[in-house]
């Protein structure tokens, strides 16, 4: 994955307007909402029927056919319609390479998708705060945070570095990940326990039984649940024996046998198996030229036995909950959560079953079911109005009238988004000068940000160590020793934020440069400026001793690579300071660096 990609992981995903006030709020206190005459799937296991739903502060008041609009309530004439539980997705990821691909974008369309609770397995744990305390401004579904772990050079710990993906491979390293991410209040907690690639490319490392068991202990005694990336049958097994709570992906490498149908079962292991990524002919996209070609057989055969274990799974008494993995590929948000369902139905599973695994079951799972999931007294009033009977045809889902969230009206007649809802970025904030003396002993930066590694990615990485060292003279310095993974682009560098999780951008416009003091092996080095709209790079060396380098932002050129974005620079947008480089395959590089700041 490119460095462009990171950033923008970090940055212009997260992209925030003028803050607005509470959104998300629920509704006004004493606000009455009335909703008379649908046809209520209450996601309880009753038959549809005809109600009348109050909604009071936020939360159901009452439901049932005799219930009344209090006097002074808003009154919405549901007549002809139903009224289902908002939808949840437990597997998406709000990255840039999406569609949409900017969060306030990305939040309107499950909106007006009627989905209302998410997990988002994408960001790093630094974007939280930000990131909730910003999503609360806009109109958006419930964004459940997911932290990340999984094994050295596994999937997942192949294109960053600890900061977002825990790596472990012990019981005891596990353990200690969990207690490392428990302050910063992650919702769920995702494992990369299976290293096949999708048998598209070569496979990468898998975590053990001991290490996952151990990792879901942890989590559960801090009230945490796992949700596994796991793809193929063994693997599932792994899963049961090491009783995760939810897997979000199709065990896809072959039919699934009786075995570890029961171990699932039992374990009490949920299935959501993210039908909608794996589709060989999306919606909207053309066969391909040649059917015949090998490997889009091979996601047919795999497509095929995805199908085929959902099925069998649900038949066995295993509970299906709702995953799509939206962001990735062709998987666009919002919509392809109502097509997970109609796919879980091309599985064979009854309507109100895929009703029951995007609405009851995947709040189960996520422990929210006390909260929300179904349509009862006391539940959160998160609700879609869908013209048609779902239950019957579900592709009428689709068919979105209104819905609501915490018992407020986000999306139908009369409904306006906020201006919030229609921005890319958050307005810039300056800066102080410095950047980074390294002399704080918490690993965070001048400005109170987290220093991250950057190394090029893939099962052959780099091999970076950065750590602060005492200078000689006084004071403290950055180290950075590398030997580069043989590859095309290795890469080793040290990434310093200037805002908590990359996430809002500085304007530096007002300094002419940026000002560091460096010593290496020759170099060359460069430094980077990484921007919204792709990075800035120029080219510095040093030797043994240290040298003060200037780097104007006038010398600056735009980069290559993925992401590189269009247009001058303006030193508006800025996200990060990088310094690094790159070697030949196998070859070692060596830095010192202090005092960072602009001048």
């Amino acid at each position: 994955m490119s460095r462009w990609t990171k950033v923008a992981q970090a940055a212009g995903v997260i992209a925030m307007g003028v803050v607005l006030g509470s959104a998300a709020q629920a509704q006004a206190p004493g606000e009455v909402t009335a909703i008379i005459g649908a046809t209520v799937f209450d996601a309880t296991g009753t038959a549809p029927r005809i109600a009348n739903v109050v909604i009071r502060d936020g939360r159901i008041a009452a439901v049932g056919p005799k219930v009344r609009a209090p006097r002074g309530a808003r009154v919405v004439d549901a007549k002809g319609l139903a009224l289902l539980p908002g939808f949840f997705d437990v597997h998406t990821h709000w990255t840039p390479n999406g569609a949409p691909a900017t969060t306030p974008q990305i939040a309107s369309a499950y909106v007006a998708a009627g989905v209302t609770t998410v997990n988002d397995f994408h960001q790093s744990p630094e974007s939280w705060a930000p990131r909730r305390q910003w999503l609360s401004t806009l109109y958006a579904p419930h964004v459940n945070m997911t932290a990340r772990t999984s094994t050295p050079g596994g999937h997942g710990a192949d294109w960053a570095d600890q900061n977002t993906t825990k790596w472990v491979n012990t019981p005891e390293a596990a353990r200690q990940a969990i207690r490392e991410l428990v302050p910063y209040k992650p919702d769920v907690i995702k494992a990369f326990a299976d290293g096949w690639r999708y048998g598209t490319a070569p496979d990468n490392t898998s975590m053990d039984v001991g290490t996952l068991a151990a990792l879901v202990d942890e989590a559960h005694k801090n009230g945490l649940k796992v949700g596994t990336h796991t793809v193929t049958v063994d693997r599932g097994a792994v899963a049961a024996r090491a009783k995760v709570d939810f897997i979000a992906h199709s065990l896809q490498d072959r039919e699934i046998d009786g075995e570890t149908v029961a171990a699932l079962r039992e374990a009490g292991t949920v299935y959501a198996p993210t039908l909608a990524v794996y589709e060989p002919v999306k919606p909207g996209q053309k066969p391909p030229e040649n059917p015949q070609d090998p490997r889009f057989q091979q996601s047919v055969r795999k497509f095929g036995y995805a199908l085929k274990n959902v099925k069998a799974l649900s038949d066995g008494g295993v509970p299906i909950a709702l995953g799509t993995d939206a962001g990735m590929p062709n998987t666009p948000h919002g919509v392809s959560t109502l097509r997970e369902m109609e796919l879980l139905v091309q599985a064979g599973l009854t309507p109100t079953q895929a009703l029951m695994a995007g609405t009851a079951n995947s709040a189960r799972v996520l422990g929210l079911i006390d909260d929300r999931g179904t349509i009862e007294a006391g539940k959160r009033a998160d609700l879609v109005l869908v013209a048609g009977r779902p239950w019957a045809e579900i592709s009428d889902v689709r068919k979105t009238v209104r819905v609501f969230i915490n018992g407020r009206p986000v999306h139908g007649p009369g409904v306006t988004l906020p201006k919030a809802n229609s921005e890319t970025a958050m307005p810039a904030v300056p800066v102080k000068a410095l950047v980074d003396d390294f002399e704080r002993g918490d690993g965070r930066t001048s400005l109170d940000t987290l220093r991250t590694d950057d190394m090029d990615g893939g099962i052959d990485r780099t091999v970076q160590v950065s750590q602060v060292i005492d200078r000689a003279g006084g004071g403290k310095a950055l180290a950075l020793a590398a030997r580069m993974a043989v590859e095309s682009e290795p890469q080793a560098a040290v990434i310093l934020p200037l805002t908590r999780g990359s996430v809002q951008p500085a304007n530096v416009s007002a300094f002419k440069g940026v000002r560091l003091e460096l010593r290496g092996d020759g170099g060359p080095y460069k430094v980077m400026l990484n921007t919204l709209n792709g990075r800035w790079a120029a080219e510095v060396k040093a030797g043994p001793a240290w040298t003060t380098v200037e780097v104007p932002f006038s010398s600056l050129a735009r980069a290559p690579g993925r992401g590189a974005g269009k247009g001058p620079w303006t030193g508006t947008d800025v996200v990060e300071v990088e310094v690094g480089g790159t070697r030949e395959g196998g070859r070692k590089l060596w830095l010192e660096l202090d005092n960072v700041s602009f001048y």
